[in-house]
């Protein structure tokens, strides 16, 4: 049960920082935002076995005690951070070929 709870907690922070993310296209003209919205959406599809991968590695991990659940959570927001942080860069460089 304990992993479970885990998991839909680190869905959730996972989700909340993806959504609160959604604003790098609010700087392009509205006219483009559409556009950037779509390559941002893409951007997270196909990162988004890269990130599952990690997520699994990191609980079972965890459950077999190698990591204790501070551990656990300070690598999974470093690795959200880096990994968003990568995607705004693609971005940045798909927008720049519009």
């Amino acid at each position: 049960m304990t992993a479970l709870a885990l998991a839909f907690i680190l869905l959730g922070v996972s989700w909340s920082t993806a959504q609160a993310a959604d604003p790098p296209c609010d700087k392009y003209p509205i006219v483009i935002q559409t556009k950037c919205a779509a390559i941002w959406k893409s951007l997270n599809q196909e990162d988004g076995p890269l990130i599952s991968q990690f997520g699994l590695d990191q609980l079972k991990r965890r459950e077999e005690g190698k990591i204790n659940a501070e551990q656990h959570l300070g690598e999974n927001m470093a690795f959200i951070k880096q990994s968003t942080e990568k995607r705004l860069q693609r971005l940045k460089q798909r927008m720049e070929k519009e």
